[in-house]
């Protein structure tokens, strides 16, 4: 969840320092104070595009920090952090974005600079933001079968596996069989640049691992005169009249002589006549290598030419000599495919034929297990909606079988919707009713938020349009909502605001002459008040204040009532 959000110099804010904690947190305020500005630097900090209007006036740049605490040990987010190299201690995520006077974006993820598109992979795994005039992934068909999926995950992810795994051995052999029947000119040319290539590569007679050989023996003949003066000042540092070996012999003969009178001196006597055979070898090592040892310019010069040849071969065949020579194998293995091509395209024609008729079984038992995942979601979405007085909503989940397989199988899944009845079912996106959309998409984020992993759902203002038994049904819903997600709403209504765990007013103050946004968050009685205020829209009065105290009052009866039937569920 997001614990703790600080945006300095972001529009009208100058800095401020906002904590949030778990369950529903609500913020109000007049239009105008910053509520919805507050929700803009969260979307800038989940990867959204920023503008130099964000930066404050007079300021160099505008500053957004957000720390996560991840309690859930297999969140995906551990996923994205490893494939970007990056490793998240204590279950922490500090995202931070800056947005300069003069446009420049610079994002980091817990210290590490990012791209904006990376910043943007790790801001959609741990926040959700739904208002009520843009699309989310809800509303985008092509997210919808993915939902569908992630719905009953448990059954359909097997099941997908071992399609995909299918799918991806037949897409390969369609790809080899096409570039196989490409037309014969195509394929002539093909060939010719494949043998022109195999024989410079069969020319140069390369040889495993030679350019690391090579280079070894290069390195030696290049220093000779270091390694031979290095190799001779050590042997006769070692070997001679009053050199090291010729102390090292007295001072084992001393400890031989006079072992039998002290156990030390024995013990010790013979660890070093041992090191003392031991040294010598090393020193007659050292000779013979000495004596080896030749240097011949004229290798050298061998040397340098081969390893140029290697080099320019390396620029076009590959990064190693045995890189060359997998390559060398691949061009004669294509080679051999294009000259026996009938032979090699009717083969893959089985191949092919045999594996589409088990990917095309796979698909069926995956369209079947998905049919069953839809209608149990289509019975918990209706039930929902009645929750919510749309009591004649149907809704239904379209399923468009395709011809040709592709990486979700043969299905293609479209949400489907009516609100009234005698209508037809519409496309989810076609919906109309600013508040009916409000309603459906709070029912699918209850139901999806435990599914998706998002750690925080954030809603500005959806409730837009709504009043009365509808407004406190939506109050209810985005509740049990935040019972699986952290949940930050920006409401009007004050029947979403009584339902609040932590209830946080922003207004807007003037300070030197300038405009800034102030958070501060509202004890129970200040919370009485600012409900109050909701209710009459301006002069606080005594049937307000009753009025909100006993709304708060019935939230929290319904919110203990929920609490007892999430226990007795268990």
């Amino acid at each position: 969840m997001l614990t703790q959000l600080n945006i300095r110099n972001f529009a009208i804010i100058e800095d401020i320092s906002i904590t949030f904690t778990e369950g529903l947190t609500v913020l109000t305020g007049e239009t105008g104070a910053g509520k919805s500005i507050i929700i803009d630097a969260i979307e800038l900090l989940a990867g959204e595009r920023g503008s130099v209007e964000f930066v404050r006036h007079e300021t160099n740049k505008a500053e957004i920090e957000g720390l996560f605490i991840i309690d859930e040990k297999h969140h995906p987010i551990y996923s994205v952090a490893s494939a970007y190299g990056m490793d998240i201690q204590e279950g922490q995520i500090v995202l931070q974005r800056t947005i300069t006077s003069r446009g420049k974006s610079i994002c980091r993820v817990n210290g590490k600079l990012v791209t904006l598109a990376v910043l943007r992979e790790f801001g959609k795994t741990l926040i959700d933001i739904h208002s009520q005039h843009e699309t989310q992934s809800l509303m985008d068909p092509d997210n919808h079968i993915e939902l569908l999926d992630m719905y009953d995950e448990s059954r359909i992810l097997p099941v997908k596996k071992e399609y995909l795994g299918l799918f991806e051995k037949l897409d390969k052999l369609k790809k080899r069989y096409k570039k196989l029947n490409e037309n014969e000119q195509e394929m002539a040319q093909r060939l010719d640049l494949l043998r022109f290539q195999f024989n410079e590569l069969e020319q140069a007679e390369l040889q495993p691992d030679e350019d690391l050989i090579l280079e070894e023996e290069r390195n030696r003949l290049a220093n000779f005169q270091r390694i031979y003066n290095g190799l001779q000042d050590a042997y006769n540092a070692l070997y001679g009249e009053q050199k090291g070996m010729d102390f090292l012999n007295e001072a084992q003969l001393a400890l031989q002589e006079n072992q039998e009178y002290d156990e030390f001196i024995a013990e010790k006597a013979d660890i070093l006549t041992n090191q003392y055979y031991l040294l010598e070898e090393t020193t007659f090592a050292i000779r013979d290598y000495l004596e080896s040892l030749e240097y011949d310019p004229y290798r050298l010069n061998e040397i340098e030419a081969r390893l140029d040849e290697i080099n320019r071969l390396k620029r076009k065949y590959g990064s190693s000599v045995n890189e060359m020579l997998d390559y060398m194998g691949e061009i004669a293995e294509e080679i051999e495919e294009i000259d026996n091509k009938d032979s090699h395209l009717l083969k893959l024609e089985r191949e092919i034929e045999d594996l589409e008729k088990d990917a095309r079984i796979e698909a069926e038992e995956l369209h079947v297990v998905r049919q069953q995942a839809a209608n149990a979601l289509t019975k918990e979405v209706e039930s929902e909606l009645k929750g919510l007085y749309l009591e004649k909503a149907r809704f239904s989940i379209a399923f468009r079988e395709q011809q040709n397989l592709h990486v979700n199988g043969k299905d293609t899944v479209i949400f489907m919707i009516s609100t009234n009845p005698g209508e037809p079912l519409k496309d989810l996106t076609k919906v109309a009713s600013g508040g009916e959309l409000s309603r459906i998409m709070l029912v699918l984020k209850k139901i999806f938020a435990k599914h998706q992993g998002v750690t925080s759902v954030i809603f500005d203002e959806v409730d837009t349009g709504v009043s009365g038994r509808v407004a406190q049904a939506i109050a209810e819903k985005i509740y049990q909502i935040s019972l699986d997600s952290q949940v930050l709403c920006i409401t009007h209504l004050p029947q979403v605001a009584s339902m609040a765990d932590t209830h946080k007013l922003i207004q807007k103050k003037e300070v030197d002459n300038r405009t800034a946004t102030n958070v501060q968050e509202l004890t129970e009685t200040e919370q009485i008040d600012e409900i109050g205020r909701m209710i009459t829209g301006s002069q606080l009065t005594d049937t307000a204040t009753s009025h909100a105290r006993e709304m708060i009052g019935l939230a929290k009866s319904y919110k203990s009532s929920i609490g007892k039937s999430k226990i007795s569920s268990r």
